[in-house]
């Protein structure tokens, strides 16, 4: 128990930390067996969550603050260098102001892994506590924001008053790494995978809420407990009363699907030299991303067959390309339609490619040329030109910029239609737009200026999607995006003008062969460049988180380019006694390296980068951004270093 000075210093703690200074203590809670049952009936583990579920959140031995008999027990997971777990500080003050020996706080440990310095804190908290001042060491931490170095945290420390030496023996013992771990395991379960998460009594509320909503909560949390207490539980035994019947875990991600935003006509420019069919002053342009390789595109030929037949020359079709880079001869399909159009022959090549999806190799695409009649020598010269390559990669970034990332997709007059729908999904929308052509017409809109009039007008609005299909993914950004390397692995210098982060995945063929190109760009640029590496382990490759993590692993030793090379040198041999044998062949402490790849802050380092990788746009691997522009596949090294020139030229 803390009382007198003590209590006084945690209050005045609590004007730049969250410290609110009354009982402090450790504890396990456990149910009497003569307890009386609480009203709360057990969830259903596969039922969605809800505001009013109850979550079996086990006090466990983390520290407490408030007395072990309060009715309402708040367990709070948070991150000592996470900004809004600090901003909801003055908020637990005035929970403790307000409800005093009500209400209980107890703290659990959920340093996100994008925030390098938290673990350790965490650690010098527990390690703090045992030697009697969690709560102090606590407050100096969310008023220290700023700095939470290895040199600050030992600061602290010393102005606690604290034994160094038995700080440092407890964070070698691992002892306070296991809890930690043990805290997030938990929060994994529960869903607190963001900071600051709270289970008031084990009813979830995240984020750094305002008083009113924490208020809510309590309040209906006390009437329940003091009904228990009136049946005869006693004090100490509420907690675990009412959350007896509570549910283990959170539904998984699948069971707790969002609702899809509304479909928005995305303002589709055309862009000059696309391969289009049909007549130039259409009423409808419907404008299709695909990709050569894959079978659903194929699937959509006939239907857009059908599309021409029946409305002739309302209706124009132009085509686009979104290469994905899980499939290896897309890229190079691209280039031999591209090429066959540079000689009229766009469509007769589209034909032989979509035809023969299973024969895509360099010998088959000569042969279709030489098929078609084309010039060979041109055609085989024109596959690498600048203005073809330069061509489908604008398609690849408009593609991701308008949500095109999956094939086929496609826009008619700008309203998405995703996948292989059948012709009357695109028969709704086709005719609607018709319609609303000849309705611009009469207004005196001229036949050749209908297209742009309809995005002018209608451009960014909410349409029905008759196909039935989800819903439109987030635009990618217009223009440069911004990519944090700050905890990423980098080779060069943090502050270069250049700075090339490539998401990608050890079991992906084709980021092997993107390396090459990545070294040349590092030996002909040198100090101009820093190079990132993210990770984006694609789900149908089995191996590629566990290399992911052991490549982390790896890192947190300093040596994660050599586990990147053993890694992409190896594709094959991914399993768990593979990494161990790189470890030994780097001289990696071989028994840390096993216990970090068990380590979850690992693995929701990999999701962290993935899910970042996804809002910025990407959705195959390897995905390059060359201070902040997009570059994807496997490009060579002409298509890096143009980007790369003129990224420099911008700071001559």
């Amino acid at each position: 128990m803390k009382s007198g000075a003590a209590f006084v210093g945690f209050l005045f703690a609590a004007a730049v930390g969250f410290g609110f200074g009354y009982a402090v203590g450790t504890g396990k809670q456990g149910a009497s067996p003569s307890a009386p049952v609480a009203d709360n009936k057990p969830s259903d583990p596969g039922k969605p969550a809800t505001a009013e579920d109850i979550f079996r959140v086990p006090v466990g031995t983390s520290f407490s603050k408030g007395p072990a008999d309060a009715l309402v027990t708040i367990v709070e997971f948070s991150d000592f260098q996470c900004p809004f777990c600090s901003r909801v500080g003055p908020t637990l003050k005035q929970i403790h102001d307000t409800y005093k020996n009500d209400v209980r706080v107890v703290f659990k440990h959920q340093p996100l892994p994008f925030h390098q310095q938290a673990p350790l804190a965490s650690e010098y908290a527990l390690a703090a506590g045992e030697q009697g001042k969690f709560w102090e060491m606590h407050d100096k931490l969310f008023a220290s924001q700023s700095d939470l170095s290895p040199d600050a945290l030992k600061r602290y420390a010393s102005e606690l008053g604290l034994d160094q030496g038995k700080i440092d023996a407890f964070i070698e013992s691992g002892k306070g790494k296991k809890m930690i771990q043990e805290d997030q395991a938990l929060a994994q379960k529960v869903g607190a995978t963001g900071t600051p998460a709270f289970f008031i009594n084990g009813v979830k509320l995240s984020g750094a809420q305002p008083f009113a909503s924490f208020q809510k909560v309590i309040d209906e949390q006390l009437t329940k407990a003091k009904g228990l207490v009136s049946k005869g539980v006693s004090k100490n035994n509420v907690y675990a009363e009412v959350i007896k019947n509570g549910r283990d875990s959170a539904p998984p991600p699948s069971q707790e699907r969002p609702k899809q935003p509304p479909s928005t006509r995305q303002k589709v420019e055309l862009v000059e030299n696309t391969p289009a069919k049909g007549s130039k002053q259409a009423l409808v342009t419907i404008v299709e991303w695909s990709d050569f390789q894959c079978p659903f595109c194929s699937r959509v030929v006939p239907t857009l067959e059908q599309i021409n037949k029946e409305y002739g020359d309302k209706v124009q079709v132009q085509f686009r390309h979104q290469p994905l880079s899980f499939h290896n001869r897309a890229m190079p399909a691209a280039k031999a339609s591209m090429a066959a159009h540079k000689q009229g022959k766009f469509w007769e090549m589209h034909d032989k490619l979509f035809e023969n999806q299973k024969a895509l190799e360099d010998a088959d695409l000569e042969r279709y040329a030489k098929e078609l009649g084309l010039n060979v020598n041109k055609w085989k010269a024109d596959l690498e030109a600048p203005d073809l390559v330069a061509q489908i990669n604008k398609d690849v970034e408009d593609g991701n910029k308008f949500g095109a990332r999956g094939t086929p997709t496609l826009f008619v007059n700008g309203v998405p239609v995703r996948g292989a729908q059948p012709f009357a999904a695109f028969k709704t929308v086709i005719d609607k737009e018709i319609a609303l052509a000849e309705k611009l017409m009469k207004e005196g809109v001229a036949r050749k200026d209908v297209y742009a009039e309809i995005l002018k007008r209608e451009g960014g609005k909410t349409v029905d999607d008759p196909s039935g299909a989800p819903a439109a993914a987030p635009a990618a950004p217009t223009g440069p995006v911004t990519v944090d390397i700050s905890r990423a692995p980098l080779m060069g210098k943090k502050d270069a003008p250049i700075k090339l982060v490539t998401y990608s995945d050890f079991e992906c063929p084709f980021c092997s062969r993107v390396n090459p190109a990545i070294e040349q760009v590092k030996k002909e640029y040198g100090d101009k460049v820093v190079i990132a590496f993210k990770h984006y382990p694609l789900p149908f490759h089995p191996n590629a988180v566990p290399a992911a993590i052991a490549s982390l692993a790896a890192h947190r030793q300093g040596k994660f380019w050599e586990m990147h090379e053993k890694l992409f040198a190896n594709q094959k041999a991914l399993t768990k006694d593979d990494f161990v044998k790189y470890a030994k062949d780097l001289g990696l402490d071989v028994g840390k390296f096993e216990k970090d790849l068990a380590d979850p802050a690992l693995d929701a380092w990999v999701k962290q980068d993935t899910a970042e990788g996804s809002k910025n746009g990407v959705n195959g691997t390897p995905a390059t951004f060359i201070n902040g522009r997009l570059l994807s596949g496997a490009q060579p090294f002409p298509a890096f270093k143009a980007i790369i020139d003129e990224e420099l030229n911008k700071k001559s």
